[in-house]
């Protein structure tokens, strides 16, 4: 399993293996209550990245894009399969010290290890039971199976004059 965490909250016992994928460490944190087991620092955007995109949520989708270019520039990409295999085995929770929860360095590694791993094998193969138009995203932001195909049922548009 991987998981995403702040820094700032209370690590325990079901973190795992605890990695911190930013660049720099975290203001006020020591490194005891941190327990970090491994520090990433080559896994984190570069400094121009980061600052330009400076949690501006306009600017999150860039950033994404960006960020996974210059992953990949960097040759990174197997680092995430090998993370991937290591999360079926043990939870690997990947700690960052961004206030914004959803739009973070974390939040791209953790669907870049999912992506490139097959980890979410499982929540894929549940989606497709789903028409070809729903996407897996949907069924990881709306958070149930039920709750996406409900979405997609009310999405579909009816024939003129019939009722469902």
């Amino acid at each position: 399993m991987i998981r995403i965490k702040r820094v700032y909250a209370p690590p325990d016992g079901s973190d795992g293996v605890r990695i911190l994928v930013d660049r720099l460490w975290p203001r006020g944190v020591s490194k005891g209550a941190a327990r970090i087991d491994e520090w990433r620092k080559d896994l984190a955007p570069s400094n121009i990245l980061r600052k330009g995109f400076g949690h501006a949520p306009s600017k999150w989708e860039k950033f994404q894009s960006r960020y996974r270019n210059e992953l990949e520039a960097a040759g990174k990409m197997d680092e995430f399969r090998i993370l991937g295999e290591r999360a079926r085995k043990e939870t690997i929770t990947l700690v960052f010290a961004a206030r914004d929860e959803a739009r973070n360095n974390a939040v791209v590694i953790k669907k870049l290890v999912e992506k490139l791993s097959g980890h979410s094998a499982a929540i894929q193969a549940t989606a497709l039971s789903l028409s070809a138009a729903d996407s897996v995203e949907q069924v990881l932001t709306t958070g149930t199976l039920a709750e996406s195909a409900n979405l997609r049922q009310a999405e579909t548009p009816t024939k003129e004059g019939t009722d469902r």
